[in-house]
């Protein structure tokens, strides 16, 4: 039985922070409170009964079924996608990039939410309630999917790396990625994991993944459907050229509501500013939030200046008239995408999401789209904050306990709490004693300083010189002498600074750096099946688990 504990990890977005933990500060940025039972009816008769805009269910649950039967997504969700079909069904959604071999583990912690949220909101509606995991393909980014990390046994945080294969700012469901840098890829994995019972396992599941895949997106989708498929998770690549076109009504309403939109969203801010907070888009007065693809580059569109009805790039090279712009949603629906500010427009439209799961930055950055959905005839779904855990594993486990650390001195103080664990190891009093001995060269030393400046103006310069020289001296042995202490204690210094890789890799969350593969590797998946299945609440809560 794996072992969970709830703490108040403070969020760094003070929004987010505030909806988990005082949700009355920020209620006017959103339209349902999480937290209470009722909205989830709510928003399920606004859904039954007032969404008047969006996508043909049957044709959204086709293009569904042919995505994730590519992936071999497992029965359940393809059972999942029929469902979809029924105006009775409805959505928990949440997204990321494609990153490398999933990337962070966050991504897969996004995953296990949705599973969850989906599963209680069913059970609370008594209704089905199917969780979607919206890729996002779309996104040109390619540095910050091209990678994962992990920890080494030499306790170095190792970055697997592809690099781009043309260089153009095309969205990543585009890239192919050559077969030779897969295989590199696959290397630098294979040798990061150590052996376990569980390793050949994974190795061979990830090969084949990638012998059928080409692209970020389609192995990202594979290692979904392989961990979440038999839990009915069904997955969508938001740059599917077939989805585009069945998003093609939803892109020419943004195109024609341009400008009202745009106020919407300066509104948003201005309600975000006005509460205390940072806006955490940055907006373009020009922008049209949606992205054009040119020459298969991802161009944003602004709307040109003094000139109605038309658009161009940022520098101004190119231009599109809004006729052509519109010609282009009927004629070619895959030259357009989505910014961070309409995604979650497209989203509403093309699925009945009763709640979207959201991490820390989205919900901050979420919290400016209000005006926006009302603007667009909707209204924003249940935010669910995205569960966040923090893997204590056996070892970090046993050394937090050998130097009495608790978890929020790792958190806040593990460098000062090293710090005074070995000046008690300090039987000499090494700090004290050249304390002692500086200060008593000061005070000898000193005087005779200024008697000398008496007699001569540059001796006693000279002197003061001298004295610092001297001074930097006996700091200089101090540094030595403290060097020689802690090579004296080198093994307990590795395990605080195993505690602090494994807890704050790169001085960040664990699960903002590390790749989940490595503890699958460890230690099999039935952690992250009591994940998914165990009792754990919803509550915006930090969860420790302890391995």
């Amino acid at each position: 039985m794996l072992k969970v504990e709830s703490i108040h990890w403070k969020s760094s977005q003070p929004i987010t922070e505030d909806y988990v933990h005082d949700y009355g500060k920020v209620s006017a940025l959103f339209d349902y409170n999480p937290w209470t039972g009722s909205s989830w009816a709510e928003r399920a008769d606004w859904l039954d009964n007032g969404r008047a805009f969006a996508a043909d269910r049957n044709r959204i649950a086709d293009v569904l079924s042919v995505f994730n039967r590519r992936l071999n997504n497992a029965p359940e969700a393809l059972d999942a996608i029929e469902t979809l079909r029924s105006n009775d069904a409805l959505c928990i959604v949440g997204g990321q990039q494609a990153g490398l071999f999933t990337g962070q583990a966050l991504v897969i912690y996004k995953a296990v939410t949705i599973i969850r949220a989906a599963r209680e909101a069913s059970q609370r509606l008594g209704r089905p309630v199917i969780p979607v995991f919206w890729i996002a393909g779309e996104d040109h980014d390619f540095d910050e999917v091209n990678h994962m990390y992990s920890l080494s046994q030499d306790l170095q945080v190792n970055k697997i790396k592809i690099d781009h294969p043309s260089g153009k700012r095309s969205s990543v469901s585009r890239l192919e990625i050559a077969a030779e840098q897969w295989e590199e890829a696959l290397r630098q994995l294979d040798s990061s994991l150590i052996p376990t019972e569980f390793k050949d396992g994974w190795m061979d599941a990830v090969r084949a993944i990638v012998a059928s895949s080409s692209t970020l997106v389609d192995v990202f989708g594979q290692l979904l459907a392989k961990l979440f498929g038999s839990y009915g998770l069904v997955l969508l690549d938001s740059d599917d050229p077939a989805l585009r076109r069945a998003e093609a009504p939803m892109f020419r309403s943004i195109l024609e509501n341009n400008a009202p939109l745009g106020e919407a969203y300066r509104q948003g801010k201005e309600q975000v500013r006005a509460l205390g907070y940072e806006a955490q888009v940055e907006m373009n007065e020009r922008g049209a939030n949606l992205f054009i693809f040119d020459q298969d580059e991802r161009v944003l569109l602004y709307a040109a200046e003094g000139k109605d009805g038309c658009f161009t790039d940022r520098k101004a090279e190119r231009s599109y008239s809004l006729g052509q712009l519109l010609d282009w949603t009927e004629t070619s629906p895959e030259r357009f995408s989505n910014n961070v500010l309409t995604r979650p427009l497209m989203q509403d439209y093309v699925l009945p999401v009763l709640g979207t799961v959201l991490g820390p930055g989205e919900i901050a950055y979420w919290a400016l789209t209000k005006q926006a959905f009302h603007q667009a005839g909707m209204k924003m779904p249940i935010v669910v904050p995205r569960m966040e855990f923090t893997l204590l594993e056996g070892i970090v486990q046993k050394n937090m306990q050998k130097y009495g650390l608790t978890l929020e001195d790792v958190l806040y103080r593990l460098e000062e709490k090293q710090q005074q664990w070995l000046r008690e190891q300090d039987q000499l009093k090494l700090e004290e004693r050249f304390e002692q001995v500086r200060t008593q060269f000061k005070s000898s030393y000193g005087p005779l300083v200024e008697l000398i400046a008496g007699v001569n103006g540059g001796l006693g310069k000279l002197g003061e010189t001298n004295m610092n020289k001297i001074i930097e001296q006996i700091d200089f042995l101090e540094h030595k002498a403290a060097d020689a202490v802690k090579s004296q204690h080198e093994a307990s210094l590795r395990q605080y600074q195993r505690i602090a890789l494994s807890v704050l890799p790169l001085g960040k969350p664990q699960e903002r750096v590390y790749n989940i593969i490595a503890y699958l590797n460890k230690y099999g998946s039935d952690w992250l099946r009591e994940l998914i299945e165990g009792e754990l609440e919803l509550d915006g809560l930090h969860k420790v688990c302890y391995l």
